[in-house]
């Protein structure tokens, strides 16, 4: 067990979803893997949605076996590709008639992640009680939000891209909950921890050293699941929506994430963007 961890709050619960849909992005890796893992245990229909198939054939067969249920299918979603977005809700939205109860999304892509939600806003309304949890990250305190440029196309910098990005996750959190008021739909964002994934493949010599120097003080990928695994069933949280948690609790995020103008602004540049319409 990482070192850092003996001084987090511990939680843990027996809650079941039996009947439940539960839709994770990002499946075949990572802390959305052991996501799968860990509500497949708790009886929910499992979807995995995967870029790679080839990752998520393997993933697949550990979330079956890990768990024990059968109940457990991958689907291909590239998040940054519209075309792939709309075929994959196209597809959900035509085999489970009966709604999503809780979608788990770790987006990458803000735009990716908006128009997802978009596309199956119905159908989750159809499942209420139900919930939607974004997984942000505590990067969004150094992000700002730059209208000009969302996709950081004019010019791209990793780390400046990465924060904008995790700030857009909270900022729509908080406007989706607006819009989901009185509808039985909850949204969350999230800080997960700093995590042991294969994300850190992608470091660089430097990054990769300080790294292993901080890394008594990370998370495994089962521990950095735990704060989604929360959002999705702590029954506490059925009558709150809009807030932002780290360590299974409820946690403050920065000024810039708390900024309502903002978050507006952001909510209709994307749907001018996407050429779309949701008020």
């Amino acid at each position: 067990m990482p070192f850092g961890y003996l001084f987090r709050r511990t939680w843990s619960s027996t809650d079941r979803l039996d009947g439940k849909t539960v839709l994770i992005t990002g499946a075949n890796t990572g802390i959305g893997k052991e996501t799968a893992l860990d509500l497949a245990k708790r009886g929910a229909r499992i979807i995995m949605a995967c870029r790679d198939m080839e990752k998520a054939e393997g993933a697949l067969k550990e979330v079956i076996e890990g768990s024990g249920s059968q109940n457990v299918v991958i689907k291909k979603l590239d998040l940054s590709d519209t075309k792939s977005i709309c075929e994959f809700a196209e597809t959900i939205n035509k085999v489970t008639p009966h709604g999503i109860s809780i979608g788990k999304i770790t987006p990458s892509c803000h735009l990716g992640h908006f128009l997802l939600t978009h596309l199956l806003v119905d159908l989750i309304k159809r499942s209420t009680p139900a919930r939607i949890i974004n997984v942000s990250s505590m990067a969004h305190s150094w992000g700002t939000i730059n209208l000009d440029d969302i996709n950081s196309e004019k010019g791209y910098d990793k780390k400046k891209a990465y924060s904008q990005s995790k700030l857009a996750n909270v900022l729509f959190t908080r406007s989706l909950a607006k819009k989901l008021q009185d509808t039985g739909v909850t949204a969350y964002s999230l800080h997960p921890g700093v995590v042991q994934t294969d994300l850190w493949r992608h470091l660089s010599a430097p990054q990769a050293a300080i790294m292993k120097m901080i890394s008594p003080f990370t998370k495994t990928s089962v521990q950095g699941a735990q704060t989604t695994i929360y959002c999705a069933v702590a029954p506490e949280l059925e009558t709150e929506s809009g807030g932002y948690y780290s360590d299974c609790a409820p946690a403050n995020c920065s000024s810039s994430a708390s900024d309502d103008d903002t978050a507006q602004k952001l909510w209709e540049l994307s749907c001018r963007m996407l050429s779309l319409s949701w008020d």
